[in-house]
């Protein structure tokens, strides 16, 4: 992998002046590279991980397995499409396994997410079957540890 792509997939907020002075590149040629991956949809986005937690946001988030049925010359492909497109589906994955899409979802409450599953993900057709599973807390996400741990100071332990 491009060494320009690791840098940013650690830290998409670096600048290209910082990019290139860590890739010891022109600040001119990290630019380019970089609008080059855009257009070409290497790069398909940015994303800000934040503690919803500290920023008091309520926010329902779900793990959903959902088992189909692949259709005739699309495979998974065209049911997976069409669930990734629901304003609710954060990520959906193909999974090997014993369930066919990893699907995660947000919502503002769990009857949103439950209404989700029963209205929209379980009508549509070759849909077998889901199980929802509700994020409870978030300890890591996209390798980011979510909450820092306090050094705390131990008293030294005397005979």
């Amino acid at each position: 992998m491009d060494p320009l792509l690791k840098l940013l997939r650690e830290n998409a907020s670096l600048q290209p002046a910082q990019l290139a002075a860590m890739l010891n590149l022109p600040v001119a040629e990290v630019a380019a590279k970089v609008r080059a991956y855009e257009a070409d949809q290497i790069i398909l986005g940015y994303r800000t991980i934040l503690d919803e937690e500290r920023l008091g946001l309520d926010n329902v988030r779900a793990i959903i397995e959902v088992k189909i049925t692949p259709e005739r010359e699309g495979g998974f492909d065209r049911i997976a499409e069409r669930i990734a497109k629901f304003r609710e589906v954060r990520s959906c994955f193909l999974m090997s396994g014993g369930y066919d899409l990893l699907v995660q979802v947000e919502g503002h409450d769990l009857r949103e997410v439950a209404r989700f599953v029963a209205e929209n993900l379980a009508t549509i057709q070759g849909v077998l079957s889901t199980g929802t599973h509700f994020i409870l807390k978030p300890y890591k996400e996209q390798g980011v540890l979510m909450s820092r741990e306090q050094n705390e100071e131990k008293l030294a332990v005397t005979p």
